[in-house]
């Protein structure tokens, strides 16, 4: 089965990679201007290896019960792999000791209160500066999460005077049911504010399976793709022979 799930991931790959190539090219960008960032959410730790011999090392998830252990089954599977993994979901201050544990980067800082929290357990664990995005919400929707635009400043410049967090760029999602466009139009605007203010953050991160060409066309330089890549949440208990390993 796995060579076949190996096949299977390869063609995914290929099409993503082909569709993000034609949305630089369209844009006048070069595609090293884009990272592909493998959301392997609900997905086995075995999907996620197979994509690591892909050449993917950049993985992501969206909740720390299910990243923890994950991240330590992949790195018994392939314990060669530099594997850099993100989070990328909603975070709860109570699981920033979990997080900062197996997490490089978390994309969906969106409050002091939480940063404060990834500060004080990154500093707990005597381990390197953990680099953080803050999410920014685009469509005013609180139960999405994300910062409020006006509001983005201020927690910005509270992640620059951590001691244990690296300011690394912006997050955000497209809004629900709507041409992503403009809220990509709004997102880049204040991602090119927060490098004025802050250049080393460089980093924006927006665009899914459905929206990336839109996402790519206002600067995006992070592209995070689940469904495009490893298939619907069936494809997991098909692919690890089990009904309860969809999780």
């Amino acid at each position: 089965m796995s060579d076949a799930r190996k096949e299977q991931l390869a063609k995914a790959l290929e099409q993503v990679e082909a569709r993000v190539r034609a949305a630089c090219e369209a844009a006048g960008r070069s595609r090293d201007e884009v990272r592909l960032l493998a959301v392997t959410k609900t997905f086995p730790a075995s999907d996620a290896a197979l994509l690591t011999d892909l050449g993917l090392d950049n993985l992501a998830e969206n909740r720390d019960q299910e990243a923890s252990a994950k991240a330590g089954e992949v790195a018994q599977l392939r314990p060669e792999a530099k594997i850099r993994w993100h989070m990328v979901g909603r975070l709860q201050r109570n699981k920033a000791r979990s997080v900062v544990r197996w997490a490089d980067e978390v994309q969906s800082v969106d409050s002091v209160r939480l940063a404060g929290a990834l500060d004080k357990a990154v500093l707990a664990e005597a381990r390197p500066k953990l680099d953080v995005l803050v999410q920014a919400s685009i469509d005013g929707d609180p139960a999405r999460g994300g910062c409020p635009l006006p509001e983005l400043d201020e927690l910005a410049a509270y992640i620059a005077r951590t001691g244990g967090l690296r300011l690394r760029g912006v997050m955000a999602v497209a809004p629900l049911g709507q041409d992503p466009a403009p809220a990509f139009e709004k997102l880049a605007l204040a991602a090119e504010k927060l490098r004025r203010d802050h250049p080393g953050a460089t980093e924006l991160s927006a665009g899914m399976s459905g929206d990336l060409e839109q996402a790519i066309a206002h600067g995006s330089t992070c592209v995070r793709v689940g469904t495009a890549l490893l298939g619907g949440r069936g494809l997991a208990s098909i692919a690890s022979g089990s009904p309860g390993s969809a999780r």
